[in-house]
Parts: structure tokens; C-alpha cells; sequence
């Protein structure tokens, strides 16, 4: 199934999208003011000493398994859209959405406003090291959410910077749709735990692909 973020909005969304089109800039405004705050201007070099003596996952533990085969579409599309853009349009209109979200095919990723352009290069790429990764295979939805927050905000508080979240491609969902996968990206930007997250993208073939997401958390 296309996740492209075009196709989120069905045509009954189309004019709610533009009415909120104006309050979407102006929130904006007011957040990129906030995240200012919350985030350094030299988030480089944050980096470059947090991972300078990161010690990361051995290669049996950070590798996924990856199916081979090519993800099956299914053959209509998934009954929740409606609800999908809704709770899209929701979040843009109460702010509780803080974080650019790109949906590309089965490819996603995110990042706070104004996140370095090269930072999030460096993470597409795969270039930080995975610390530690949580695996939500056969969880439901709620489940998943829950295993999620506790998670990356476990993993903050232990100081850790970057981790994967195993969320898989939706094979044994109903209608081959990934539930998780769709859910991960407002999860990840709204809440307690967009306090905590800076970026993420879809993981490198070697740590699950499009099946697995890296995040990158803030400095403690």
C-alpha cells in the first residue's frame, strides 16, 4: 500500500486542509520559537560528543531479519484512511503535532523543525550507532503505542541516543496494512515523548529497512 502523505487526505479532507493551511503557519511560528529553546544551536556538536565513545549493538543483536520478498499491496485501501486524516488534521489544528512528517511509498521519516539537514543525512545513511532496539512484532496497536513511550523515554533517561524500533511491514494484518508502522509517526511527534525525539527514518536494509525505524533522541 502508498503511504505518500498526498494520498493521507481523500478528497472529503481537501478543504479542511486549506482552511487550516493559515493556522498551520502560525503555529508553526510558535513552535519553531519553542524548539529553539528546547534544542541547542550546535546539536552537530552534541553529537559528535555523545557518540564519540558509543559503544554499539554486536552485529547479532542490531541486525533485523529481512523478508526478501516485495511487500504486497493490498487490493483496496484501508477502511481507517478517513480516520487517519482526521487525527492528522486534528493534531495540526491543536499544535500537538510538532514534527515534519514525510510518508514515501513504504518509506517515512520525521524530524523536529529546523532539524540539521545533515544530521538527518547522516541518519538515513545509518550512520549512528543503534544502542538498543525494541521489537513489536505481534503486538496490537495499543500494545505497541504503550512498549513504544516506555521505551524511548526509558531510553532517554538512560542517556542513549540512538535506538530502532522494530515495527514490521503489516504481512499479518488485516488487509497486509501496517497499523504500527502508520501510527509510529504521531505517536513519535505528539505527547511526552516528542519532548525526547529529535528525528527518525526508515532503517538502512541491514537493520530491517522499511520495516524498522532509527530514532534519534535528545541530549539528556
Amino acid at each position: 500500500m502508498k503511504t505518500k502523505e498526498k494520498e493521507l487526505f481523500n478528497p472529503a479532507f481537501k478543504h479542511l486542509r486549506r482552511k487550516l493551511e493559515h493556522q498551520k503557519q502560525l503555529l508553526e511560528k510558535e513552535q519553531q520559537s519553542r524548539e529553539r529553546k528546547d534544542s541547542s544551536p550546535h546539536e552537530d556538536l552534541y553529537f559528535q560528543e555523545a557518540f564519540s565513545d558509543v559503544v554499539p549493538l554486536s552485529k547479532e543483536k542490531s541486525r533485523v531479519s529481512r523478508n526478501p520478498g516485495m511487500t504486497p499491496k493490498p487490493s483496496h485501501p484501508a477502511p481507517n484512511q478517513a480516520e487517519k486524516a482526521r487525527a492528522y488534521l486534528h493534531g495540526l489544528l491543536k499544535g500537538s503535532i510538532e514534527m515534519d512528517i514525510t510518508f514515501s511509498d513504504e518509506y517515512i521519516e520525521g524530524c523536529v523543525k529546523g532539524f540539521s539537514p545533515k544530521l538527518m543525512k547522516r541518519l538515513k545513511k545509518g550512520e549512528f550507532p543503534v544502542q538498543d532496539f525494541i521489537d513489536l512484532h505481534g503486538l496490537t496497536r495499543h500494545e505497541a503505542k504503550e512498549l513504544v513511550q516506555e521505551f524511548l523515554l526509558r531510553s532517554h533517561r538512560m542517556g542513549l541516543r540512538c535506538v530502532l524500533v522494530v515495527h514490521g511491514r503489516g504481512l499479518n494484518s488485516p488487509d497486509s496494512f501496517p497499523v504500527i508502522k502508520e501510527g509510529l509517526p504521531l505517536w513519535l511527534g505528539s505527547g511526552a515523548v516528542r519532548k525526547v525525539v529529535l528525528a527518525f527514518a526508515s532503517a538502512r536494509p541491514y537493520d530491517g529497512g522499511t520495516g524498522a525505524l532509527y530514532v534519534l533522541l535528545r541530549k539528556r
